[in-house]
């Protein structure tokens, strides 16, 4: 609920920033009033960069803190609404997007082995809010922005257990978990835009998105050791989430 709210809070001022932007410029008597609004669509491809620590050493045994790095590539569609401004005399911008993806990746090392446990990351989308400085290069705009960022990502362990060599495998549930969540990370990002009309620009930017580490439990039941010589209690997993995109946009100004 809390991470919610701050999301909300995000939107609005966002939002608030866009709907003032331009009275910023004529403030400063630096511009003869609003600059334009700018709106856009764009298409890319991302690489899903993920990391998770057994804590405890439940997967590796006896290896707390044993770790595993696994990534992915995939394609992502967005949409993106800004601002240009100006104060004093730097040129900025304040903008808000979003996107949609099937970015995931995945690791069955999680047991050294590779014999019954995977990891798995999955981007479902992401939203930002960014300010930005720009400069002019010719007719073209260089940029650099960053802000703060929020995803849908879900995050899973799958362990899978027999009785014995000739058994069929089957999940373990009370190791395995699958939990969504929304967390809030920050973005930066570096640009070029080049105008295609009088109305219309091309955009291509690279941009990096860190969401930080969430904890995950597993053994809730107790019913095994989180490592040997540990008492029976419920093991850690903490997973960590980075993104690489690269986004080509069709912008237009208004």
């Amino acid at each position: 609920m809390q991470r919610m709210r701050r999301a909300i809070f995000i939107a609005q001022l966002g939002v608030a920033l866009l709907a003032q932007g331009g009275g910023a410029s004529a403030a400063t008597g630096d511009a003869p009033g609003p600059l334009p609004l700018y709106a856009g669509a764009s298409v890319g491809s991302g690489r899903m960069d993920s990391r998770i620590v057994d804590v405890d050493g439940l997967s590796n045994w006896g290896n707390p803190g044993w770790a595993v790095n696994y990534d992915d590539l995939g394609s992502l569609g967005g949409f993106l609404a800004g601002r240009k401004f100006q104060i004093g005399g730097a040129r900025l911008r304040i903008e808000l997007e979003g996107a949609v993806g099937n970015l995931s990746a995945s690791s069955d090392q999680l047991d050294p082995q590779g014999l019954d446990e995977t990891a798995q990351s999955e981007l479902r989308w992401m939203a930002a809010i960014r300010a930005g400085i720009e400069r002019s290069v010719g007719s073209a705009t260089l940029f650099a922005a960053a802000g703060l960022a929020i995803a849908g990502i879900d995050n899973s362990v799958t362990d899978l257990d027999r009785s014995g060599l000739n058994d069929p495998w089957h999940l373990d549930p009370d190791d395995s978990f699958d939990e969504r969540s929304r967390p809030i990370g920050w973005t930066v990002g570096l640009g070029f835009e080049a105008p295609l009309s009088r109305a219309w620009l091309l955009r291509l930017e690279a941009s990096h998105l860190d969401f930080g580490r969430r904890s995950h439990r597993v053994n809730l039941s107790a019913n095994g050791h989180c490592g040997p010589g540990n008492p029976r209690r419920p093991c850690v997993y903490e997973v960590e989430e980075r993104l690489a995109v690269l986004r080509l946009a069709a912008i237009r100004r208004f």
